[in-house]
């Protein structure tokens, strides 16, 4: 998996690429734990993810409880199979897509 990040002031935009998955979940994570300090705008782009399982989802769900706390988290750009995932899961619910 790939990452990709643009801050821009408070606002911080992470593309993906590849597979979240138990392997490169960690890696996300890491990122994240520092990444997120002083950001009030988390865009999280998924156009070029190609999946994401349980332990993606648990990475994201993470992030937007920091979220919750000091702004707001956003996902763009969600392939149909990835959206599938989250309509399953009920993730659909708890994280705010964008079309």
């Amino acid at each position: 998996m790939n990452i990709v990040k643009k801050p821009n002031g408070n606002e911080l935009t992470i593309a993906l690429e590849g597979r979240l998955d138990t392997t490169t979940s960690p890696q996300l994570e890491n990122e994240l734990r520092t990444a997120l300090n002083g950001v009030s705008e988390f865009i999280l782009d998924l156009d070029s993810l190609d999946y994401i399982s349980s332990a993606g989802l648990r990475v994201l769900l993470s992030a937007q409880k920091v979220m919750n706390k000091q702004g707001k988290m956003v996902i763009r750009n969600v392939k149909p199979e990835i959206m599938e995932i989250f309509d399953v899961t009920g993730f659909v619910d708890i994280l705010n897509i964008e079309a």
